[in-house]
């Protein structure tokens, strides 16, 4: 049987990096790992708690009460996010979670965390993680990191499409706008920001069909794969 490996995926938002990721998991019968939705989540239990972003012992007091896993979802046939034991998958995608994840996301005892749960689920390897910092921090020896990119007002135009489907009524300019200050954020951060990785190989899907990128990907994937072997 062929030596598992860590595929670590970052790149800005609604760069089509969980897509990709979920579609390499399937392809090489690893476990997918959505960090994002993990970060969703706690944003979605601070804003129902009323948990200020600038309140650390609040913050860490909140973690404590704070479970994440995913589970199977056969009707999907994907991994939705629970948060202490509720399907929040849908939720977790609102705008209104959406426009502060990253703001939570920056929170240094929220990605320590985070990361420390992400770590123990790729003791075993055999995984594809994607975020913002899977290949700097989370797992900085990774076999295959990928950043993946491409440019702004594609971005924005996947996303719209996305979000269409259960908010008609959203503009360009406001989806454009929440990617503009979530690169800002997720890029001047203090703690762990978004950056390639010195040994990551840079995968920019402006202009080619998600068929091709997976094509792409799954190369490199092979080729790291045998040399694990």
């Amino acid at each position: 049987m062929a030596n598992k490996i860590i595929i670590a995926i970052d790149g800005f938002s609604s760069c089509g990096k969980s897509t990709l990721a979920k579609a390499l998991a399937v392809k090489l019968e690893y476990v997918f790992i959505d960090t994002g939705a993990m970060y969703r989540a706690i944003a979605l239990y601070f804003l129902r708690n009323g948990i200020s972003f600038d309140d650390n012992v609040a913050i860490e007091n909140a973690l404590t009460k704070i479970k994440l896993n995913f589970q199977y979802n056969t009707a999907s046939q994907k991994s939705d996010m629970f948060l202490n034991g509720e399907n929040v998958e849908l939720l977790i995608r609102e705008m209104k979670v959406s426009s502060k994840v990253s703001e939570v996301a920056a929170i240094a005892v929220v990605r320590d965390f985070a990361v420390a749960q992400q770590q123990a689920m790729g003791q075993a390897k055999g995984i594809v993680m994607d975020g913002r910092d899977i290949g700097t921090v989370v797992f900085p020896k990774a076999e295959l990191k990928i950043f993946v990119t491409a440019l702004p007002e594609i971005r924005a135009n996947r996303r719209l499409l996305e979000l269409q489907a259960t908010n008609p009524a959203i503009t360009l300019q406001e989806v454009a706008e929440n990617l503009q200050h979530r690169d800002l954020i997720d890029s001047t951060r203090e703690h762990s920001p978004l950056r390639q990785a010195d040994d990551a190989l840079v995968l920019d899907n402006s202009n080619i069909s998600r068929e091709a990128q997976f094509e792409i990907a799954l190369n490199w994937a092979k080729e790291r794969i045998a040399l694990a072997n």
